[in-house]
């Protein structure tokens, strides 16, 4: 796989630099944010060949992200990832993510593994109607 521009927002620094570790193993370059509100920044300043965004974060949430990735850079896949919250199941925090356009969903805690796949699955070509029925 090439190396990859790779946004990945979440508003806990020490999942931010376990998941800079690992795709910086994989050869891929990552900017890190704390907040939607950060990465909507960074997103004006430079194109990502993949937005990996939390759901849930305070400063503007991954919803938030993931709508305006959509607007400024509508081809760019997103993986959500989301280990729920107060109000909030995971699985419900990650339907809404891909209803609204990511690409792909990770729960959260993840391994490394699980992560990479998720990585791998945002990144998958999409399917049109016809290859999906054949």
């Amino acid at each position: 796989m090439k190396s990859l521009s790779i946004l990945f927002a979440d508003d806990e620094e020490d999942i931010r630099n376990i998941v800079r570790h690992w795709l910086e193993a994989e050869g891929h370059r990552m900017a890190g944010a704390g907040s939607a509100r950060e990465a909507k920044a960074l997103m004006a300043q430079q194109t990502f060949d993949l937005v990996v965004t939390d759901v849930l974060m305070p400063d503007g949430d991954g919803i938030d992200l993931i709508r305006e990735t959509r607007r400024l850079q509508p081809a760019t896949p997103i993986l959500a990832v989301s280990g729920g919250g107060r109000y909030f199941e995971t699985d419900d925090c990650l339907k809404v993510a891909v209803g609204l356009g990511a690409q792909a969903a990770v729960t959260k805690p993840f391994a490394r593994a699980q992560f990479l796949a998720g990585v791998a699955a945002a990144l998958a070509p999409v399917r049109s109607d016809a290859s999906a029925a054949g």
